[in-house]
């Protein structure tokens, strides 16, 4: 079975999240455990997932915040 690639999928890790959007993973988890109530994270037991959709919409309304999670690195380019 193929994995899905992160372009597919709905639901994101944090960590695929920072990969996925060129964040600082450091400063995104600063984010996610200083913050109560965001609209895009959904908890599942104890684990924070990414809505995708619902950070795609913050991130649009939010360029700001964008900015201070950028990672400050060139991306890495994705092997085909």
């Amino acid at each position: 079975m193929k994995k899905p690639s992160l372009a597919e999928k709905d639901v994101l890790n944090p960590s695929e999240a920072a990969e996925f959007y060129d964040l600082s993973r450091r400063k995104f988890f600063r984010m996610l455990d200083e913050t109560d109530g965001l609209p895009f994270v959904a908890m599942y037991k104890t684990r924070k997932l990414i809505i995708r959709s619902e950070f795609e919409a913050f991130l649009r309304f939010h360029p700001e915040t964008k900015e201070a999670l950028k990672n400050g690195r060139p991306p890495v380019p994705k092997k085909t």
